[in-house]
């Protein structure tokens, strides 16, 4: 397996210069990045370039992360909404390819968050979803792109809240580079066993995220059974990516956006930041790998 983290663990601003990024990983002995896919198609080639050559130079891997806008949403009834969906992943797609992202996850085949103001369609939506999600993986194929369909809890969206909704969904799309993501943060809230949450998901497991579940770094709770989670990934054979997402810092785009609101730890410098980082990182090895 390898291990990575998202960069916005340190910010509190969702757009920022991911250089800085790409050489503290290195240095915290991680082996990926994942970063946003917002913003990726205005950067310009010197950025992109530049951005490539860092991660490469370090043998750092990149992986992309997106929640979908409002106005980006594949399942809606609105056409012009698709299309613009569509177009976002156009103009960001070649981007991704330039910078070597295989890997793009989220909830991806809706919007994030879900928007509650008006009673959800699910039935319509996840028809909607599934046929655009074709045409999209199709154009993903094209940049040697795996889709990611994270299940999320039912806070933040309503189209896929458990594994096996996943499955059923993966399954109708049935296109090769769409597979399931799990992240234990929202399994934590919807799965009756986090360890038969992934015996079900088996080989169509294609990317998973990890965090406790008040969204703290691993091993710095008591509610996950991180050991049992490993064996369950071992059974699988699971050798796929594994990246922390956790969010600890109040204020800012961050904070509103996941709802952090207040410091989750007493001591949010970048130092201790940078040190919690480097104990969960061995935390989760010994964990995943039976160590």
């Amino acid at each position: 397996m390898q291990y990575g983290i998202y960069y916005a663990y340190w910010e509190r601003q969702w757009g920022v210069n991911y250089l800085k990024y790409v050489e503290k990983v290195k240095k915290l002995g991680f082996d990926i990045l994942e970063i946003s896919c917002a913003g990726l198609k205005d950067l310009s080639e010197a950025e992109i370039t530049e951005l490539r050559d860092c991660k490469e130079k370090l043998g750092i891997i990149l992986t992309g992360g997106y929640g979908p806008k409002p106005n980006e949403d594949i399942s809606s009834e609105d056409l012009s909404i698709v299309k613009n969906a569509f177009q976002f992943w156009k103009e960001t797609f070649p981007v991704l390819k330039k910078l070597g992202i295989h890997q793009v996850g989220g909830g991806l085949y809706s919007c994030w968050p879900a928007d509650y103001s008006k009673k959800p369609d699910k039935e319509g939506d996840l028809l909607r979803s599934i046929k655009n999600m074709k045409e999209l993986a199709k154009m993903a194929q094209e940049y040697e792109i795996e889709l990611g369909m994270e299940v999320l809890n039912r806070h933040e969206g309503y189209l896929i809240n458990t594994v096996k909704e996943c499955l059923d969904y993966v399954d109708a799309v049935d296109q090769e580079n769409v597979k399931i993501m799990l992240d234990t943060y929202h399994m934590s809230m919807e799965e009756d066993s986090l360890e038969d949450a992934v015996l079900s998901a088996g080989k169509k497991l294609g990317h998973f995220h990890i965090g406790e579940n008040n969204r703290k770094l691993p091993g710095q709770g008591k509610m996950i059974p991180w050991n049992e989670i490993g064996k369950a990934l071992r059974t699988i054979g699971y050798t796929g990516t594994v990246v922390m997402e956790p969010f600890v810092i109040c204020g800012g785009e961050v904070g509103q956006d996941i709802r952090i609101w207040r410091d989750l730890k007493e001591d949010c410098s970048e130092q201790t930041l940078d040190q919690e980082a480097a104990e969960s990182l061995k935390f989760i090895r010994r964990a995943f790998e039976g160590i």
